[in-house]
């Protein structure tokens, strides 16, 4: 049997990976040439990896590591709930504390009436949850027409059958096709795509397609809207103030449910616990996973209003369930995350320290050559990356082109930061302290000389015409 540890060489890690390990979104031949970077170690926002390199995390792993590695606390309160109870399955009419504690808390924590927890594994599954939610909620109100849910394009809910569905990433609906019952409208990205308009005017026009489109469908067919209070995956879009109002106010008009997908930006990522009270809504549902564990481990939910909860309630057996919903151990971790985050006031770090000081540095990145937007709100934050700032443009070469060649100065540099497109992307653990993003910004911005060097010897930095 071989024998694999943190001691094994670089090389050999690569070549066990590459044989065995198929990777998610990942161009696996492409990959095995090149060979995965391995990470072996983490402390607060730093990684270290199998050559020695001590890594900013720009991204808190994938969006989720909001308290930082290496906290002792978390891996011992999966130990005693492991020797005390390591797994029980919440189905036949039975429960555990740490389900029932986690559960209370939550709904402790979440805004207005969301007081019911549905608990999943990941943000993926929640979000399959939601899809049998809502379309059970208008089955027992006795409509089961309604079966429709609007999302947006380029709007991230996960990647199974499901949650890609429900995303507007056509890549995903490529791999696999779509369920039905799902339709899509444009997103709200003024940089891209707001041509001449202001972006208050564009918000609108954006928010009021959904009603556009509630009216074709038919109000009657139309279950819900779901979508992220800000894009992560689609590149850390932020709506312009106008937008999630004029969602809200059509949501009420027509009487379908808004589904607020919070994996990214729950417990504490806008400086709030929730991006609901960032942009002032109120949802029916409300998406959860990562930052929920930290990412410590794996757990998800989607959060109820007491009225849907009391209709899907009042119609006998919800036949829908996993096995590991509400797994003890995940739900240890998790209310032990949450007390952490409570004692040491870290949504109090992210609003009134972290992100007045990220937001003086990271705005000023407009003053780079390569940069036309800057965009941050908490810690979540993107710039827009460009041959020509007056006009917009894109450029001329396939969209990522830019983004990757950016990306891959960031990695050399030792900062993780993420490309969507030709956009930069990070979010970083909510811990992050001022000299850390000395470190972050430094990093970024030789990433970008050198990536903006390198494309004008290349002849890249030409725009796209039309």
């Amino acid at each position: 049997m071989t024998t694999i540890s943190t001691n094994t060489p670089t090389a050999e890690l690569q070549r066990l990976d590459a044989a065995h390990h198929f990777h998610p979104f990942t161009d696996k031949a492409a990959l095995d040439r090149k060979g995965a970077r391995v990470i072996l170690r983490g402390e607060g926002v730093w990684l270290t990896d199998s050559e020695g390199h001590r890594i900013l995390d720009g991204m808190a792993g994938l969006w989720c590591v909001n308290v930082g590695y290496g906290r002792k606390e978390l891996p011992e309160a999966a130990a005693r709930q492991m020797l005390e109870l390591p797994y029980y399955n919440t189905f036949f009419q039975t429960t555990h504390v740490p389900a029932i504690a986690l559960s209370a808390k939550i709904a402790e924590l979440a805004p207005g009436n969301l007081n019911h927890v549905f608990f999943a594994a990941s943000g993926s599954e929640a979000n399959d949850t939601n899809i049998r939610l809502v379309r059970r909620y208008w089955q027992v109100k006795e409509q089961p027409e309604r079966r429709v849910i609007i999302a947006r394009w380029n709007g991230y809910h996960g990647s199974t059958l499901g949650g890609g569905s429900l995303g507007g990433m056509k890549g995903i609906h490529a791999h696999g096709g779509m369920i039905d019952g799902v339709e899509h409208i444009r997103q709200p990205y003024w940089w891209a795509e707001g041509g001449d308009m202001d972006e208050d005017a564009f918000g609108l026009a954006r928010a009021q397609e959904l009603e556009a489109k509630i009216l074709e469908i038919g109000a009657d067919k139309v279950a819900a809207f779901i979508g992220e209070p800000i894009q992560g995956a689609g590149g850390v879009i932020v709506p312009p103030k106008t937008y999630w109002p004029e969602i809200q106010r059509i949501c009420r008009k027509y009487g379908i449910l808004l589904i607020a997908d919070e994996v990214i930006t729950g417990f504490g990522r806008t400086g709030n616990w929730f991006g609901s009270q960032t942009f002032g809504i109120t949802p029916d549902i409300m998406t959860i996973a990562k930052g929920l564990s930290s990412g410590y481990a794996p757990i998800g939910g989607s959060i109820l209003s007491d009225e849907v909860a009391e209709v899907v309630g009042s119609g006998g057996e919800f036949a829908h369930g996993y096995t590991y919903s509400g797994h003890p151990v995940a739900a240890a971790v998790a209310l032990e995350n949450l007390r952490i985050m409570q004692d040491e006031g870290i949504v109090d770090h992210v609003k009134n320290v972290a992100h007045p000081y990220l937001a003086e540095r990271w705005l000023k990145l407009t003053e780079h050559p390569l940069v036309g937007e800057a965009k941050l709100v908490g810690l979540m934050g993107s710039i827009a990356l460009t041959p020509d700032k007056a006009k917009r443009a894109a450029f001329a070469s396939e969209a990522g082109t830019v983004g990757y060649r950016c990306r891959e100065r960031c990695f050399a540099n030792d900062l993780i930061m993420r490309h969507v497109g030709d956009r930069m992307i990070i979010s970083p653990p909510l811990v992050i302290r001022p000299e850390e993003i000395d470190v972050l910004i430094a990093r970024a911005t030789k990433s970008l000389d050198e990536c903006y060097a390198g494309l004008k010897a290349d002849g890249l930095l030409v725009a796209k015409e039309g």
